[in-house]
Formats: C-alpha cells, structure tokens, sequence
C-alpha cells in the first residue's frame, strides 16, 4: 500500500511540474509569435520620407541660384 501511495504522490508532482512547463511554453511561443509578427511588419511597412512644400521650394530656389541641378557650383572672385 505504500508503494501504490507513494507512486501517486510522485505522480501529481510531475503532473504540477508538467503544468508549470507548459505555461512557460506558451509564454516563450507567444514572445515568439510577437517578435516574428512585428519585424515582418517592420519589413514590408517601409514609411515613404514625404518633404514639405516649403522646403521643396526652398531647394528649388536653391538650384536656381546654382544654374541647375547638375552644375558646379558658384565661384567667387578673388580680390
């Protein structure tokens, strides 16, 4: 009889155990789950750089002074 009690002792114990286990696996599954769904989001929702109007102007104006895009740019006279 106390072979038969003492196998069921040890028996809830590891059930507790594998209880505890398992909680520690859907958590590290869940960490997982939510680290691989934000960089794949981070992956594919490149944000576009937008320019504000006023500074479109402003280097618009900017290569105007220059003779365009391209060229080189504006010397001084040496005095």
């Amino acid at each position: 009889m106390d072979l038969l009690a003492a196998m069921k002792r040890e028996e809830r114990k590891l059930e507790r155990q594998l209880g505890k286990l398992q909680k520690q696996f859907d958590g590290l599954r869940a960490a997982a789950n939510a680290l691989g769904s934000r960089t794949s989001q981070r992956v594919t929702e490149v944000k576009k750089r937008v320019m504000s109007a006023a500074a479109k102007a402003k280097i618009s104006k900017a290569r105007q002074r220059r003779g365009g895009q391209n060229s080189e740019p504006r010397r001084t006279r040496k005095r």
